[in-house]
């Protein structure tokens, strides 16, 4: 792997920051580890996975740094607890609502009992966080579900009736000398204290937003509280059960921008030096706590990607990485060909090749960092600058020429008073644009052609084609937030996996949950304190209401369908064609709109639902439509129209499994442009936000490129004609076989409820044939090759 130490070259992530690890590394046997603990004699850890693939627990020699074995379960998530003797480990079973217990033998773990606090999902409790009272046999066990505490009696395996903690809880932490539970209430932005003589909540200490991991001082006098969406560490005194300073883990001392995600921490064997994960800057912040009240920063060090747990043991840090060390390419994405298990639908066929599904793609790691000196430190500091696309001069002036219609500050001038963006669903750029000889696409895996969506192709063609844009998201949980917050929060990241892959929990991911919401909300309620009129078509909108999302509330289109793949995509745009014609006649078209045109998700091969080719079809004619009826409109001289994929989930790419489509439409839009610039979900939110005069909404937005380079000051105020649609839209599955029986499973009524991999095997076989097979699979880490066009606005 890549190291800061050892001169190779850091790896580029399609978000646009860098890896560079410290240390060495181990890669683990599956994704989305989330946290370790470490027996007693500091010989082994347990490392919980928990993610959409194989969930279960690593056994690991710290000694020899060498993984010994992974014990897969049904569902796990983040709970560890490890009796003193090091013969007991107690796990978090989720969703399932249970706890597993587990001991060591030889060198595995293997499940010796389990203490169950109530039927598994869909009953709601969902087991997060645990701490253990060896002297008093109790098991502490906190939820996010049913957002409570239980006190479980290891010797009887009794549950005692659940305390209602009121808010979302994510771990607990024992003090044993005086008896106190601490819980970090993840939706509540407080530490609950729990007196476990008097049997009661004592007292909740106010922290700064999502706190998570916690640490106890050696002495027990100080509490160490990560604070995700505060990129910070409240330092509270336990004495006086009050915070007694605020840690910033920031990059930058000044900055307030959500993106650090502070969300692990732990104190060296000495006490006197903090290290804090900030998840989305892969790295660790470390502080000098010698003089809790006094503390204060001694700089950074590098790690893999997505950070979600740190322990320190004797002279080294262990930092377990959520998503590992790179991204990729996913060739053998989504598709029938891959699976290592026998296709029901070719009897005798297997594959060697594993599924590369975005969701379960990126496997953990961990690594191990000797503690560095003062000099290793600064070192390591640097590089950490170094990785990182963000500093504080971009969030006040965005990259760009003068003169450009995309300004570089917010506020400045812009020709631009419209702005229109729509967000579809789920593909990547091989499987819609890989047949366009203009860019760097695969043909063999390009599933919907010119043929099925020649609007797509001819925006691409008139317009600009993109073909370096990736999305910041994995699934279409994470992706409408990164769409419309250019941020996902802790939450959103850690609990989308265990929803997917079926094992419980709802999805809560658009405006329906307080918990995953940004600390200051999305582009809508960046526009309302702006005073920047908007309307929502279908975003973050449920069954014609606008849900628990304050800003959208008075602020959206209640006729205009949300998520509902029966109703077609040009009848929303009619629907959106009325609306708008309406709101121009009166003169009170609001500066920005969001739309939501999904059904090129498809609906597989269910029998009575759309074909998956009228489905892209329809959605292409819909986006032809919409482009035409605007461009013939008075105001079109005035307008831009952004559209993206809130995710690439649903194929494969030969580039990257973030890499999708992108298009960007307006009179100020350079035609018939190739650009091969790399841009991100953020990068467009940033164009949107100086066009708007709206800040950034996050670090990742603020050190995204606009993509002003495919801007010209020079208008075109042609306007554009949709292409008529090559096949029916109106077609209909009609076979009773396989395929169809297969698509009647899915869950089709929510977004990405099917199970990805079965859902896009059928898609394939639909479209290329049930005997296709793939081409060879291409794999790479992600790094940046293309230079941008010559701007010739320059």
């Amino acid at each position: 792997m890549p190291s800061a130490t050892n001169g190779q070259q850091a790896v580029m992530l399609p978000n646009g920051w860098k890896l560079s690890p410290a240390g060495k590394g181990l890669m683990l046997t599956s994704d989305l580890p989330l946290n370790m603990v470490i027996t007693p004699d500091g010989h082994y850890a347990a490392i919980s996975e928990n993610g959409d693939g194989q969930q279960g627990i690593e056994w690991v020699d710290l000694q020899k740094q060498k993984v010994l074995s992974f014990t897969p379960v049904h569902a796990a998530w983040l709970g560890l607890a490890m009796s003193s003797d090091g013969k007991t480990l107690y796990v978090s079973g989720g969703d399932d609502n249970c706890i597993l217990v587990m001991r060591p033998v030889h060198d595995s773990l293997v499940i010796a009992d389990s203490l169950i606090l109530g039927a598994p999902w869909p009953h709601k409790i969902g087991i997060t966080g645990l701490a253990l009272d060896e002297a008093h046999h109790i098991l502490y066990a906190v939820t996010k579900e049913n957002n409570s505490l239980y006190v479980v009696h290891t010797d009887s395996r009794r549950a005692e009736k659940p305390i209602p903690l009121g808010a979302e809880a994510y771990t607990c932490v024992y003090d044993a000398a005086r008896q106190k539970l601490y819980i970090s209430l993840w939706g509540g932005n407080a530490v609950a204290v729990y007196d476990t003589r008097a049997h009661r909540i004592e007292n909740r200490i106010l922290v700064e937003s999502h706190p998570n991991d916690m640490v106890l001082s050696r002495n027990g006098r100080y509490l160490f509280v990560a604070n995700a969406n505060s990129n910070s560490v409240s330092v509270i005194d336990t004495h006086n059960q009050k915070v007694i300073e605020t840690l910033n883990c920031s990059l930058f001392p000044a900055d307030s921008l959500t993106g650090s995600t502070t969300n692990a921490v732990a104190l060296s064997p000495d006490g006197h030096r903090l290290y804090a994960a900030n998840a989305d800057n892969n790295c660790l912040a470390v502080f000098d706590v010698s003089m809790p009240g006094a503390s204060r920063s001694l700089g950074f060090i590098p790690t893999g990607w997505y950070p979600t747990c740190v322990r320190a043991l004797k002279n080294q840090i262990w930092v377990v990485n959520g998503k590992g060390f790179t991204s990729m390419a996913n060739p053998y994405g989504p598709q029938p060909t891959n699976r290592r298990v026998q296709s029901p639908y070719q009897k005798n066929v297997t594959s060697s090749q594993p599924v590369q599904y975005i969701g379960s793609l990126f496997k953990g790691s961990l690594s191990v960092i000797p503690a560095p000196d003062t000099k290793q430190l600064a070192q390591y500091s640097q590089q950490v600058y170094a990785n990182t696309p963000f500093n504080p001069y971009k969030e006040a002036e965005a990259p760009g020429v003068p003169g450009n219609p995309i300004p570089m500050k917010p506020g400045d001038s812009t020709p631009i008073k419209y702005v229109f963006y729509i967000i579809k669903e789920n593909r990547t750029y091989d499987q819609v644009l890989g047949d366009m000889p203009e860019g760097n696409g695969d043909p063999s895996l390009c599933l919907f052609p010119d043929s099925i969506t020649p609007n797509h192709h001819a925006l691409a063609r008139e317009f600009v084609l993109f073909d370096n844009f990736y999305v910041d998201a994995e699934v279409s949980a994470d992706g409408h937030n990164w769409s419309t917050a250019a941020y996902a929060t802790d939450y959103v990241e850690k609990t989308w996996p265990t929803n997917y892959s079926g094992r419980g929990g709802n999805y809560d991911y658009e405006g329906t949950r307080q918990v995953a919401f940004p600390k200051n909300g999305f582009i809508w309620d960046y526009c309302q304190r702006a005073g920047i009129s908007y309307r929502n078509y279908g975003e973050f909108v449920h069954n014609g209401k606008g849900n628990i999302l304050p800003a959208i509330r008075g602020h959206y289109c209640a006729v205009f369908p949300d998520f509902d793949l029966s109703i077609q995509d040009v009848y929303r745009e009619k629907v959106w064609e009325h609306d708008f014609d309406s709101l121009v006649a009166a003169n009170a078209l609001p500066r920005f709109c969001t739309l939501r045109f999904p059904d090129d998700h498809t609906s597989g091969m269910r029998r009575g639902a759309y074909t998956p080719f009228a489905a892209l079809a329809d959605n292409d004619l819909a986006l032809g439509r919409f482009i035409e009826h605007l461009s013939h409109s008075p105001i079109w001289k005035e307008c831009a129209v952004f559209v993206l994929e809130d995710d690439a989930q649903n194929g494969p790419d030969h580039v990257d499994a973030h890499r999708s489509i992108a298009f960007v439409i307006s009179p100020y839009v350079k035609r018939h442009f190739v650009d091969h610039t790399m841009y991100s979900t953020s990068g467009m939110l940033r164009t949107i936000e100086l066009i708007l005069g709206l800040p950034p909404m996050s670090q990742y937005d603020a050190a995204a490129t606009p993509m002003w380079r495919a801007f010209t000051s020079t208008p075109d105020f042609t306007p554009y004609t949709a292409k008529p649609a090559n096949v029916d839209i109106n077609a209909r599955n009609t076979a009773d076989n396989a395929l169809a029986r297969e698509s009647a499973k899915f869950n089709l009524a929510v977004e990405d409820a099917a199970p990805d991999i079965p859902f896009n095997e059928v898609i394939w076989k639909a479209v290329k044939g049930i005997d296709s097979e793939m081409p060879a699979p291409r794999h790479s880490a992600f790094v940046l090759t293309s230079t941008p066009e010559k701007d010739d606005d320059k």
